[in-house]
């Protein structure tokens, strides 16, 4: 029997695979001044100060360090996790002007880590009332770049 944990990262999987490459101009990406457990933390305690709850944190990285020599490849990160969570208030208010806006929810925000530098971002999304979520995305980032 599938556990939730399996269900949340399938679903995870299905909804940020379905969508387009680039909504916008492609993903808002911010260099973090210090480590990545650091910089998950930060994200972690702004999501959470936000008043939102973490659904699933898919951890990327492990998973395509893990299968690369399966799959073959070279190694992208040395870590990169993805915090998956939703926001009643945010995600009413952009599926009332549009119920199709459900196709973007749940919004994730990415810690990267790559040839030494950490990086916290979000993908871009279509202009319109989807622009709200994206100023939640951003207010949430800068409150852990300013940790």
């Amino acid at each position: 029997m599938p556990t939730l944990k399996n269900f949340l990262a399938g679903a995870a999987l299905a909804v940020f695979g379905a969508m387009p490459a680039a909504a916008g101009d492609g993903p808002t990406t911010y260099d973090y001044d210090g480590s990545f457990d650091d910089a998950t933390f930060a994200v972690r305690n702004a999501i959470i100060g936000e008043g939102l709850v973490i659904d699933y944190v898919s951890h990327v990285g492990d998973m395509l360090n893990r299968t690369r020599e399966d799959v073959g490849g070279e190694k992208l990160f040395e870590a990169a996790d993805i915090f998956i969570f939703c926001s009643a208030v945010v995600s009413r208010e952009v599926m009332e002007a549009d119920p199709m806006n459900i196709a973007h929810c749940p919004y994730g925000i990415f810690v990267t880590e790559r040839d030494g530098q950490v990086q916290i971002g979000y993908r871009d999304y279509p202009d319109g009332p989807m622009e709200k979520v994206e100023d939640l995305l951003d207010r949430i980032v800068q409150d852990a770049i300013e940790q």
